[in-house]
């Protein structure tokens, strides 16, 4: 036989009674007794009857969102479920929502929803879609026995005849038309709408009920396309006209909302026309100005600006070549004068100018030394201007 601690035992329990969901979304109605809120921001307490009590506690998380938290003696209506603490083996009541009990349990379990489904997000202002300007299709979910679905028709038919308009039926009230209006407006989703009108006429509040149903709110939360509702009376308000894109205070106001007036249409496509003209005269003064940029361009680049510029280089070139010819000529003048002067210094006439003569031999042989004459033999004297002829007397060496 095997013999179990207690600390075993607890945590079967506990596993038992938690794990299997046991006692779980449960409301009490109860007095609140030994009620402490400890620095941690934990609170405990008792709830109590005329006959039983059970310890409960309400985590921080969860008080921060309560606005108004019980006191002792308070008669109160509590949400939650029923745990297990291991440590001292004690059963306890885990609460998330605590309300005054005049509040009621309908209203109580409304307002536990709507917490819930705020903390989720749902009612995010940043989730809310506009709505379309100028919807081609408009999806109505509603009944269609309802007096609101003609007045909302009228108006349309009225104010904006372009649009075509997707009836999706559903009961708006009843057992089974939380059903109904999930079904419809999943219908609905399955159309190519631009918008959707979720509506029923006025009632009593036992009537609207069906529009918090949660389903319900979860469906319209996930509408592919921005839903308006319009429920009830002005006054009234449910959870679907917090999840929707836009609250319409009637089904007709919901309408008007959808559908631009005529008026509004004809001064919007004045407008736009000024804007296209405005747009185009702008558009065609800037092709202009780009037109006139391309033939600057193009001006620029003309093969006869190139074909100027390359004669002008031809001609500049042409004139440098002529400076530097002529620079080089007279360097070669000079050049050539000087050595004109050497080979005039050198020139035998420059000798025979200083009175020396050239001995040549009858024949023309040069003769450079006495030894080369005979005596009597007939010469030559190449004088600086003119010849004389000669005979040797004689010759010494």
């Amino acid at each position: 036989m095997r013999a179990f601690t207690v600390s075993d035992l607890n945590s079967a329990l506990r596993a038992h009674l938690e794990d299997e969901g046991l006692f779980f979304d449960i409301w009490l109605l109860a007095e609140v007794v030994e009620f402490r809120r400890y620095p941690s921001g934990h609170c405990y307490f008792t709830l109590k009857d005329e006959q039983a009590s059970i310890r409960a506690v309400l985590w921080r998380s969860k008080a921060e969102q309560i606005a108004l938290l019980p006191a002792n003696g308070d008669a109160v209506l509590a949400h939650g479920r029923v745990g297990f603490y291991e440590a001292r083996g004690e059963l306890q009541f885990v609460v998330d929502q605590i309300v005054p009990a005049g509040v009621g349990l309908l209203n109580a379990q409304l307002e536990h929803l709507r917490a819930r489904l705020e903390a989720e997000g749902l009612f995010d202002e940043r989730r809310k879609r506009l709505l379309p300007v100028l919807p081609r299709r408009i999806g109505i979910v509603t009944s269609p026995q309802a007096a609101a679905l003609q007045d909302m028709l009228t108006i349309l038919r009225r104010r904006y005849p372009l649009a075509e308009v997707i009836l999706s039926p559903c009961l708006v009230q009843g057992e089974l038309a939380p059903a109904s209006i999930v079904a419809a407006l999943r219908r609905a989703y399955a159309e190519p709408l631009d918008v959707i009108i979720l509506a029923r006429g006025g009632g009593a509040s036992d009537d609207l009920a069906t529009f918090n149903d949660e389903q319900v709110v979860r469906t319209v939360a996930a509408s592919p396309v921005p839903i308006i509702t319009g429920v009830g009376h002005e006054t009234d308000t449910t959870l679907v006209d917090a999840v929707a894109d836009v609250r319409a205070p009637t089904p007709s106001a919901a309408a008007e909302l959808v559908a631009p007036p005529l008026a509004d249409l004809r001064q919007r496509v004045i407008d736009l026309r000024e804007r296209a003209e405005v747009a185009l005269l702008t558009g065609i003064d800037a092709q202009r100005s780009e037109v006139a940029r391309q033939r600057l361009l193009l001006q620029r680049h003309h093969p006869r600006r190139r074909l100027d510029a390359a004669r002008q280089t031809i001609d500049d070139l042409m004139l440098r070549l002529d400076r530097a010819f002529s620079r080089w000529l007279q360097l070669e003048r000079t050049r050539l004068h000087g050595l004109h002067s050497r080979l005039n210094t050198l020139s035998p006439q420059a000798t025979l100018a200083r009175g020396y003569a050239i001995a040549q031999h009858a024949d023309g042989r040069v003769i450079t030394d006495s030894s080369q004459v005979q005596t009597g033999e007939r010469i030559a004297l190449t004088l600086r201007a003119g010849i004389v002829h000669a005979t040797v007397e004689s010759t010494n060496e």
